[in-house]
């Protein structure tokens, strides 16, 4: 069944302009590309995670998808209205705008007046979407704010802060919601608030998320659909079910003589190598498990443990990137 996309982009790239120090031996200054031909494909009421290390491009890429940042080259295309109108990757105004009235957003921090309170930061909010300020209850309730709504936003925590952003936002029912980093500083209680509430918004409130992170472990439990930026290349793009997939499982066993265990396996022509106290495997056959307890048994080494493991999304990425991500 074809599948409708809410963003969609084709080659789109980012280059910023780096001036060179006089030493240098090239006259003039470089470029710097930051996003590098990047080709998204966000499924309509989906929760996507856009997953990759600090500076690997994602809030860059999510700018220019709002038109905060000019596109060096490529085509953006928003809930079937191409974006780009010429050469000089210039945004038109217009189409630009009846995007940005069906789009919600919280990129990199909120943005608030800090001498006024939650719920009067709200309100200006509601006059500027030209949104009715009955919507306020419920995005406040949303984000489990009605105790502070009262309290000046300059003495919110930051979680508090990225509550308010949020509830933001959601006024209005946009039928896109983008956010970029949007657990930072809360604390696990409010992670995992947060990620329940971004897990529900398709389903409740029909609205498709791209949410960012470089916390692997939230992405692997908030999203239906994951790309994979690294220095500005998009590396993987699919189902997150589909890169679980991929990913390799082994058998790992516990004895109380792995070095005899070992021998003994080798012996009986099975592979296996001793990793931090464990014996890993490949996966296995059922049946090929039974033969190897029972090689090893019959030796009279216990088995004190024996699971299987799959790969978490770190390991995944890691693999993918061929190096270390920063958490």
């Amino acid at each position: 069944m074809e599948r409708n996309y809410v963003i969609q982009t084709k080659n789109l790239t980012k280059n910023y302009t780096v001036k060179k120090k006089a030493a240098d031996t090239e006259a003039g200054s470089g470029a710097s590309r930051v996003v590098n031909r990047v080709d998204l494909a966000v499924p309509e009421g989906a929760v996507y995670g856009f997953l990759g290390p600090n500076g690997a491009g994602k809030s860059t890429t999510m700018k220019m998808l709002l038109g905060l940042i000019k596109p060096s080259d490529g085509d953006i295309t928003i809930l079937g209205t191409s974006l780009i109108a010429d050469g000089h990757r210039t945004m038109r105004e217009k189409d630009r705008l009846a995007i940005l009235r069906q789009t919600g957003s919280l990129i990199e921090s909120p943005s608030y007046y800090a001498h006024l309170t939650g719920r009067e930061n709200l309100q200006i909010l509601c006059r500027l979407k030209n949104v009715p300020e009955s919507e306020i209850d419920e995005v406040l309730a949303l984000v489990r704010m009605e105790r502070q709504q009262d309290k000046k936003a300059g003495k919110y925590s930051l979680g508090m802060k990225q509550r308010l952003g949020l509830a933001g936002a959601l006024l209005g029912s946009p039928k896109l919601l983008l956010l970029d980093e949007p657990t930072n500083g809360l604390d696990p209680a409010g992670i995992q608030e947060m990620r329940d509430l971004i897990r529900t918004l398709p389903q409740n409130r029909h609205m498709t998320v791209m949410v960012s992170s470089h916390l692997l472990s939230e992405i692997d439990q908030m999203v239906d659909y994951v790309g994979v930026i690294n220095h500005g290349q998009l590396i993987y793009q699919d189902s997150l079910l589909r890169l679980h997939e991929h990913s390799r499982k082994d058998l790992c066993l516990r004895t109380d003589n792995n070095n005899r265990a070992v021998c003994v396996l080798q012996e009986n022509g099975i592979a296996c190598q001793i990793e931090q106290g464990l014996l890993a495997f490949p996966e296995t056959k059922d049946e090929q498990t039974a033969f190897l307890i029972s090689a090893l048994v019959r030796e009279g080494i216990g088995i004190l443990r024996l699971w299987e493991r799959q790969k978490s999304l770190e390991d995944i990425f890691l693999d993918l990137t061929g190096k270390q991500v920063s958490l």
